[in-house]
């Protein structure tokens, strides 16, 4: 796995997401022959609720900690569904990430959150403004769908994450949370080097 990519991938998952990553769009040519379309880094959805579950008799004797990040702006009762494009270099998405077809091709595999069947409205949304708000299934709470670019930038917002933001923040994470962090195991290549940087008694900064 790219590197980029599972740094990404490691700071969404410790925000709560649930991911996919590096798979490819295909799309039949006019021959009838498969073609890839473009290559999606990252796509993630994380259900609204808690930064830390608790254990099964609501204490937190058992928890999953998880890291709170302002810059992510999740909204109460709000799904959140990132496709995202990560770049080593500068943050900017891809033109194939946009594409009609690519975005359907993604979006039905979070169909069943999305009250109506039909779409193309949140296509239509994510094409022109990059985000998109739908109502959940059965009226419960809304979606929240967005593209992201995770790359150098100089600053960070709903639809541009950058690679600096991810790394001080996973940081900063992993150093306030230490004592819960000791037993865990971070078998990512990303992750486990910011860690063993700072076991090690590294200074890790821009």
């Amino acid at each position: 796995m790219d590197i980029a990519v599972n740094l990404v991938e490691s700071y969404l998952r410790l925000t709560g997401y649930l991911t996919l990553s590096e798979f490819e769009v295909q799309r039949k040519d006019k021959h009838g022959v498969f073609k890839t379309i473009t290559d999606i880094d990252i796509m993630a959805m994380r259900m609204p609720g808690e930064r830390v579950a608790l254990g099964s008799h609501g204490t937190k004797d058992c928890a999953l900690l998880l890291l709170d990040d302002p810059v992510l702006q999740l909204e109460p009762d709000c799904v959140d569904v990132i496709i995202g494009e990560v770049k080593q270099g500068s943050a900017e998405l891809n033109p194939g990430i946009k594409d009609q077809g690519v975005l359907h091709s993604m979006l039905h595999r979070v169909a069943w959150l999305y009250d109506s069947p039909d779409l193309n409205p949140v296509v239509a949304g994510l094409q022109a403004n990059l985000i998109h708000h739908a109502p959940a299934r059965g009226g419960a709470g809304r979606i929240r769908t967005r593209l992201v670019a995770f790359g150098r930038s100089p600053s960070s917002d709903l639809n541009t994450i950058s690679t600096s933001h991810v790394v001080t923040t996973l940081l900063r994470f992993f150093e306030d949370n230490e004592d819960a962090l000791r037993p865990a195991q971070f078998r990512d290549p990303a992750p486990a080097f910011l860690r063993l940087l700072l076991k090690s008694g590294f200074e890790v900064r821009k």
